[in-house]
């Protein structure tokens, strides 16, 4: 037997250039609340708002569409922020690597070092910078206070104000220590004078210029915090017992000892105060003026909060016109305008997470009159609308080339849509399956009702709580979670599937609803014997009428038995047919006459770990393992056992030993076949409608895909009356019973999950969606030539011929990558030097978090991303593709991170700001002094942001222009 081996030809210049002018890996924006904020900053001129993060990422924020983010190499936490003013060439010296990637607008100084420059042996407790921007004043737990120079952050020699610096009296001293420094107040109208408070409470009125104490408050409460009032002749201390006390500023007197009355005819906002025996586990931020009080009761705690007022200083007030609230896990606006101070949702930090995220579906070109329908619908929810306070600087970016959405699935049973067209990923309509059925906490059956006890009103009139914020991390009932999505823009159709093995198909309606949803029940065990549901419960349909806000509204209720967690649903709106998925089977539903078409278990014998719920899955655990020890243990002593050498079993082995030469390369891994009674073999992965040929080469019809755990792939051919003749459009009438009959049945050799199945047409592309071919909105599939299928499974890529099912061509990702595929889609990529060329792709993300592409249908391999890393396991799952290139994928419980496949589809934000303030003589001397080379800098005045701690800095800032007036 003789083997040739042909080397492979090189790269293709031709084809390496259309592969740049195609691909392109770039992470572009982050979507969502920033996780586990820690600090707040608010620059009341530019408007900008910068959040730090434990993870030591800073985020700027402007007016939509501008956002900016740095992260900390060193995941150092953000301690402090703070906004300087005309600071641009000074601190881009001090970190050159800021001044090159911020493009001259908006500089970061991480005083990373601030520590080290004081004392290494005291933790820095408070950052004062006076307005000035020329020197910086750091408190420190030993209640020492040190004077750094800007922008070099040198410390003045001599100039720190220790504490046996502070003359106090004897009597108020009493051998004890006055503790850390708590707060540094700059005097509004005075600059040079500070306020200094201490932990025990004394607050020391500070000369810079002559470093004299000119005024001190002998307090006797632990001190919490310090605020000016505006005019600068009182000042607000608070307290660890909840109280807050006014002292008056009086020249003359060297010590006050007692505060003036408590009384404020302004508008007061504080967090906490609240009595700890009865309310120390409330996040609470509260809000006084005369008679009005609300107390606002969060569900996170309380980060920092400022109020975006007037900056005039000839106005004797500030004025405030909204308070913002950082919370651990959300970001709260409240209206001080309007009557009743209501919440504002901000156009930008929704919270993804106010229930955890459980599945997402990506949405690409949505139809103008549905995405006008879910706005009409969002905006009847109920959202108090103001104008957004941080919108001083321009998005420049041009209007989306379409409307994009993103539907994410919760565990409290909910279905958010957000606008995912442009850099701000912002709220559109909210969805709620929970009034379908009957919960355990549902209100409508609780007998006890609070607004009904007389008493009760009587014990919560003080303090007046106001419950706010849509961050709710508990779910009345953990078998609500949304686990997969499926919606047909075209026909308003949406089919959301659950926990408890609920798929529900709801349409959309303009107008309030008052019905009842029908309900049928698909048996994929089909009365098999031996099998015994030992899971959760199904949920409880309502049966009595239930009213359904504008928006997506039920029409009926398809229950899965048993009713375990669908894994994977389908929508084909055109044939009124929904498939769906569990561990046991699958099954075929005709939403239009409420019947059942097809259902199909996939169980293998052995497959007990199917039969047992998620909370039931301890005992399963226990005896897989145990089964994979017996397993072992079988294979060790079967190994052990050697064959006595026959004529017959030497001509096997060496025939066996030439074959796996023949067919495994040397640069390939073997891959072992998987036992077929492995745990949940069933599972039923993918689902796929398709109008191919199946049965024979001439006539081609409707047909239903489904991929298993076990490797197996079954194809069904549907007899759908009326196909083609008006039946499947919207409002289309038609006679008759949807069939299916068992056409094929593909077991793959190595038995690897099915993550996906597609059917490509003649030329070898994807057949279009539902509704596109015949409502002429993409080319019709070419229907003349024979048509193929590609399935997608954890260890290789294979092409068959339809409809004898032959191979054509594969690939084995495991074999030549040593990975697992995880999520699979199909993909167009436009060409950046031809408008009018583009390639459809194969996208692969696997376990190690890497990308590949692959041209469909010969799957040669194009480009390699490494793109999530291989331990965020959470990353890899919620990975979400779009058909123009484009990705999601969580980095944290509360963001996606945005990615880009193609070279010439990027989201990026691009803006402006415009300034009208003159700059300072010796400021404009300084920046014309600049050593990078750029001119164009010295003509621009920017605002920098300090934060504490810090250190170097990964960039991922925007394009951005500056223009001063």
């Amino acid at each position: 037997m003789m083997k040739f081996r042909f080397r492979r030809q090189g790269n293709d210049p031709q084809r390496e250039k259309i592969k740049q002018e195609l691909f392109a890996f770039n992470k572009t924006v982050e979507h969502g609340f920033p996780h586990q904020p820690c600090a707040l900053a608010f620059d009341p001129q530019l408007q900008l708002m910068a959040i730090g993060t434990k993870s030591g990422a800073i985020k700027i924020y402007g007016s939509p569409g501008v956002e900016f983010t740095g992260l900390h190499r060193d995941a150092a936490a953000v301690a402090q922020i703070h906004f300087l003013q005309g600071q641009v060439s000074l601190l881009g010296h001090f970190l050159d690597t800021w001044n090159t990637y911020i493009h001259r607008d908006i500089h970061v100084c991480v005083c990373y070092n601030v520590c080290d420059v004081v004392s290494s042996a005291s933790r820095v407790t408070v950052l004062l910078l006076l307005s000035s921007c020329d020197l910086l004043c750091v408190g420190t737990e030993g209640g020492g206070i040190h004077f750094l120079d800007l922008p070099r952050l040198s410390l003045r020699d001599n100039q720190s104000l220790l504490l046996d610096q502070v003359i106090i009296p004897e009597d108020y001293r009493c051998g004890k220590s006055l503790g850390p420094v708590e707060s540094l107040q700059e005097h509004p109208k005075q600059p040079g004078k500070i306020l200094i408070g201490y932990s025990r409470g004394l607050v020391v009125l500070w000369d810079l210029s002559t470093r004299n104490a000119e005024h001190m408050f002998l307090g006797k409460q632990q001190l919490e915090s310090l605020v000016w009032e505006r005019s600068g002749s009182s000042f607000v201390s608070s307290h660890s017992d909840g109280g807050y006390s006014v002292w008056a500023v009086a020249s003359g007197n060297t010590y006050t000892h007692q505060p003036v009355s408590s009384s404020i005819p302004y508008v007061v906002l504080y967090s906490g105060g609240m009595p700890r025996a009865s309310y120390g586990d409330r996040h609470c931020v509260t809000i006084q003026q005369d008679k009005q009080h609300v107390t606002l009761d969060f569900t996170s705690r309380v980060i920092d909060f400022f109020t975006v007022h007037t900056t005039d200083p000839e106005h004797d007030y500030d004025d405030p016109k909204a308070l913002v609230v950082l919370l651990e896990e959300e970001l709260v606006v409240i209206d001080l305008l309007t009557t009743g101070w209501p919440s504002v949702p901000p156009p930008y930090l929704a919270p993804l997470h106010s229930s955890a995220i459980t599945t997402s579906c990506h949405l690409d070109n949505v139809p103008a009159k549905l995405w006008d329908r879910l706005a009409a619908a969002g905006n009847s929810q109920g959202a108090h609308h103001l104008t957004w306070c941080v919108c001083v600087w321009k998005n420049l970016a041009p209007p989306p080339r379409q409307q994009e959405l993103l539907l994410t699935g919760h565990e409290d049973g909910t279905v958010r849509f957000w606008n995912v067209s442009a850099v701000a990923m912002t709220p559109l309509y909210k969805l709620s399956t929970a009034n379908v059925f009957h919960t355990d906490c549902d209100p409508n059956d609780d007998p006890l009702d609070p607004t009904n006890d007389p008493e009760a009103l009587q014990e919560e009139e003080w303090p007046p709580f106001r419950k706010v914020g849509c961050f709710d991390p508990y779910s009345d009932d953990p078998r609500l979670g949304i686990q997969k999505i499926s919606l047909c823009k075209y026909s308003c159709r949406l089919v959301v599937a659950g926990t408890a093995g609920q798929v529900i198909v709801l349409g959309l309606s303009d107008e309030w609803s008052d019905h009842t949803v029908d309900v049928s029940t698909v048996d994929l065990l089909q009365d098999r014997e031996g099998f015994t549901w030992k899971g959760h419960d199904r949920l409880e349909p309502r049966a009595s009428t239930a009213p359904f806000p504008p928006g997506f509204q039920p029409l009926v209720l398809v229950q899965a038995l048993p009713p375990a967690s669908v894994t994977s649903v389908m929508l084909h709106a055109e044939w009124n047919l929904v498939a769906f998925g569990t561990s046991h089977g699958f099954g075929l539903f005709d939403y239009h006459r409420r019947t059942a078409v097809l259902a199909r278990c996939t169980l293998h014998p052995n497959d007990s770990l199917a039969m047992e719920g998620p909370l039931s899955r301890v005992k399963s655990l226990k005896k897989s393992l145990r089964q994979s020890f017996r397993r072992i243990r079988k294979s060790r002593v079967s190994g052990k056992k050697r064959p006595i050498p026959t004529p017959t079993s030497k001509i096997q082995e060496a025939n066996a030993a030439l074959a796996d030469q023949e067919e495994v390369a040397p640069v390939q891994r073997r891959i072992e076949p998987r036992s077929a009674d492995d745990s949940l073999s069933g599972v039923v992965r993918c689902l796929c409608f398709a109008d191919t040929y199946l049965r024979d080469g001439t006539h081609h019809g409707p047909t239903l895909w489904a991929g298993t755990n076990s490797g197996s792939v079954y194809a069904y051919a549907l007899e759908v009356p009326g196909v083609g003749s008006g039946r499947g459009r919207p409002g289309g009438e038609g006679s008759g019973c949807v069939e299916a009959v068992l056409g094929k049945e593909i077991q793959l050799m190595h038995r690897a999950p099915v993550v996906s199945v597609c059917v490509l047409d003649g030329r070898g592309k994807p057949l279009p969606e539902p509704y596109q071919a015949s409502l002429d909105l993409a080319t019709a599939p070419d229907m003349t030539n024979p048509h193929s299928v590609l399935i997608a499974s954890e260890e290789q890529l294979k092409v068959f011929s339809l409809p004898k099912v032959g191979a054509k061509t594969k690939f084995k990702l495991t074999a030549h990558e040593g990975c697992r595929v995880r999520r699979v889609a199909m993909v167009t990529v436009c060409s950046t030097a031809q408008e009018d060329y583009s390639e459809t792709s194969l996208v692969c993300l696997t376990n190690l978090g890497d990308l590949h592409l692959f041209n469909v249908p010969a799957l040669r391999p194009q480009v390699r991303y490494d793109c999530i890393r291989k331990e965020d396991i959470s990353g890899i799952a919620s990975c979400v593709f779009t058909r123009n290139g484009q990705g999601f994928y969580l980095i944290s419980p509360s963001e996606y991170q945005r990615f880009s496949l193609s070279a010439k589809v990027i989201t990026e934000p691009l803006c402006t700001v415009e300034l009208e303030r003159p700059l300072e003589t010796h400021i404009r001397s300084l920046l014309h002094t600049n050593t990078s080379g750029d001119t164009h800098s010295s003509l621009l005045e920017t605002h920098t942001l300090l934060a504490v701690p810090g250190g170097d800095y990964n960039r991922t800032w925007p394009r951005c222009s500056n223009v001063h007036k």
